[in-house]
């Protein structure tokens, strides 16, 4: 796979360093291995274990640092699934037969009045609209701002530091439960609300949206709170 710049690398490199995390520090947390880290920054996709294997460390490391993690896998799948560029001929071409030249002429005469034909008969039926113009091409740079809108309205990063009973229920569904160690972190995304309650407080921490809300609720209590659409409002990109 070739190497080229869509965005996802300096996008995850961007957001490590606004949060001031090593990539020791981002490889003990997500059980990554820091040269697949380097790689996916890098995005040298190359280096690592085949398409499935980057399409897993890219959304567990977007997630790992508050980012849409859809939207990521989404930018480097449209880069997997771009075509390869055919290797130009070496030789010289191969001699025109006198024969079939005749015959290839008439076949592409015959193609455009064909195609000719059915433009027309398109634009009488509305089909086509000479007043339309074409989509804007989509803008994959290497900021993050290229990769926001696709996905959900709110992302939380839910990361413990003690053992912690996690329920959370997303756009009103019923509720999910979900049991975390100190260490492990879970993500969780919403079209439009998302409750969050912990068993007892200050035991994770909490990101919306790339918000850091600390670590919320009193020991010993339980904490809930729910975020809105409306509220926490998009995913902002990375510093």
């Amino acid at each position: 796979m070739q190497r080229s710049t869509i965005g996802v690398g300096p996008a995850l490199r961007r957001a490590r360093a606004a949060r001031g995390v090593t990539l020791e520090e981002a490889s003990r947390d997500t059980r990554i291995r820091r040269e697949f880290l380097v790689a996916l920054e890098e995005e040298a996709f190359d280096r690592l274990l085949g398409d499935v294997y980057v399409r897993g460390s890219i959304r567990s490391y977007a997630t790992y640092l508050g980012l849409p993690s859809d939207q990521m896998v989404h930018a480097y799948a449209r880069f997997a699934a771009a075509p390869a560029e055919a290797p130009a001929p070496t030789g010289p071409p191969a001699p025109e037969n006198p024969i079939d030249a005749p015959r290839r002429r008439d076949s592409h005469l015959l193609f455009v009045m064909i195609a000719a034909t059915l433009l027309i008969l398109a634009a009488s039926f509305g089909i086509i609209s000479t007043r339309a113009s074409a989509p804007p091409p989509a803008d994959l740079s290497s900021d993050t701002a290229g990769l926001g809108g696709l996905g959900p309205g709110i992302v939380a990063l839910v990361a413990a530091v003690q053992p912690v009973e996690v329920t959370v229920t997303i756009d009103g569904a019923s509720p999910q439960p979900f049991s975390l160690e100190p260490g492990e972190s879970r993500s969780f995304e919403a079209d439009l609300s998302l409750t969050i309650r912990l068993d007892h407080g200050a035991s994770a921490h909490v990101t919306v949206n790339g918000d850091d809300k600390g670590f919320p609720g009193r020991r010993n209590r339980p904490w809930r709170e729910t975020y809105r659409y409306e509220n926490v409002g998009p995913t902002p990109p990375a510093a």
